[in-house]
């Protein structure tokens, strides 16, 4: 498991587009790869609106996405690497 976390998570990788489509957040990458979770794997971003969730910004060149209104941030690094029980 740690070498394939280590294949997705090089230390360049960085997001360059988020959406949201039919309950589940979907995360491009600078390397072109897609990579997406269920929405209700982060409840701040389900509880949110439409409005709320596309209202984001990519910080530390694409290394974390913020939600200002919804107090959220994850990291791609996190994104990658959460796998939820």
């Amino acid at each position: 498991m740690e070498s394939l976390l280590q294949t997705l998570k090089p230390s360049g990788l960085k997001a360059e587009k988020v959406w949201f489509q039919d309950g589940y957040i979907f995360v491009k990458m600078n390397d072109q790869r897609i990579f997406g979770h269920p929405l209700s794997w982060y409840p701040i971003l389900e509880n949110g609106t439409d409005t709320q969730r596309q209202s984001f910004e990519l910080w530390n060149e694409g290394k974390w996405l913020h939600w200002e209104e919804l107090n959220e941030d994850l990291s791609t690094e996190g994104f990658l690497s959460f796998v939820k029980p």
